[in-house]
């Protein structure tokens, strides 16, 4: 089979088209034929090797040489004790441990996967897993008249997440950079921020929640951005400003009568099935940026890596 492969931390120069055996599947696994996978920036960070956790299991070289992680394809075959697959089914899912969706064929486990709704193409199902789960669990709890921002609200996660605060009444900020801002406010962002020109944690009404996707402010400066009682969720970021966040930012948001923390973010049908429900339903829209084939792979990290992308980068696999 065709895969983008990679054998050490660093840049996109690294990765490279192989033949590779088709994997097989141990008990509980499933081999899946990919139709298309989709680009998150665990991927990128997976390629860099940063931030240090992106190197768990593989500290000097990678443990996976085969990125990518959410995937849609058709079942080719299971292992002992799978039972809610057959070979020839749609599925779709998050892979996120062991990876291997930048292939022809990637091996999953029986719990990471779903049927893939009829209604939505190997593209659009391919854009759910990863960041619908991270978009929902962001902005859950949040209700009418919440005044709510999202960092980084131009790319997968943001996307969804913009999409889904507004639907729940909340009034909305998206920050990016530029080039995202008629975008952001296409899903619906009442305000939109370019973080290049304008910091958003000062000189702004404070926010009842801020989902930061990318974390970089400093921890003092962001508690300053929420409202008395309100809650910074972060997702991912360099690993000393993690530790802030749940030491430093944790004391004084308490002291201060609000919440900070790191958002754990939990996988599985479950937890991105939901939004599959709503886009299907038409109340919540998926935005690929484009459509590529895996030799395009490099390019395509690069472009999420540096912040280029608008929702998701789609490679479709079958074919390709």
């Amino acid at each position: 089979m065709r895969a983008v492969v990679y054998d050490r931390y660093g840049t996109p120069e690294e990765l490279r088209i192989e033949e590779l055996p088709i994997p097989h599947a141990a008990a509980g696994e499933v081999v899946v034929r990919v139709a298309a996978t989709s680009v998150n920036l665990t991927d990128w960070e997976g390629l860099c090797g940063s931030p240090l956790y992106s190197r768990i299991g593989g500290l000097r070289h990678p443990a996976r040489r085969v990125l990518g992680s959410d995937i849609a394809g058709w079942v080719e075959a299971v292992g002992a004790g799978v039972t809610r697959f057959r070979p020839g089914d749609a599925v779709y899912g998050d892979n996120l441990g062991p990876k291997g969706g930048f292939a022809e064929f990637a091996v999953a486990p029986e719990s990471a996967l779903a049927g893939k709704p009829e209604g939505l193409s190997f593209a659009e199902a391919s854009t759910l897993p990863q960041a619908g789960a991270i978009a929902l669990q962001g902005v859950t709890d949040v209700g009418p008249g919440q005044r709510v921002l999202i960092n980084g609200g131009g790319g997968g996660s943001g996307s969804f997440a913009i999409q889904l605060a507004r639907r729940a009444g909340a009034h909305v900020t998206g920050v990016d950079n530029a080039g995202k801002l008629d975008f952001m406010r296409s899903l619906g962002a009442d305000e939109v921020i370019d973080h290049r020109s304008e910091d958003f944690t000062s000189g702004h009404e404070p926010y009842d929640l801020v989902v930061d996707l990318v974390a970089h402010a400093s921890v003092l400066d962001t508690r300053r951005a929420l409202a008395r009682g309100g809650r910074y969720r972060c997702v991912g970021g360099p690993v000393p400003r993690l530790l802030r966040v749940v030491t430093v930012g944790w004391v004084a948001g308490r002291l201060t009568g609000r919440r900070m923390g790191i958002l754990p973010v939990h996988e599985g049908p479950e937890h991105f099935g939901p939004l599959a429900d709503l886009c299907l339903a038409g109340e919540v829209r998926i935005c690929v940026d484009r459509t590529v084939g895996l030799e395009d792979v490099p390019e395509a990290l690069a472009d999420v890596g540096a912040g280029r992308v608008r929702g998701k980068v789609v490679i479709e696999v079958a074919g390709s």
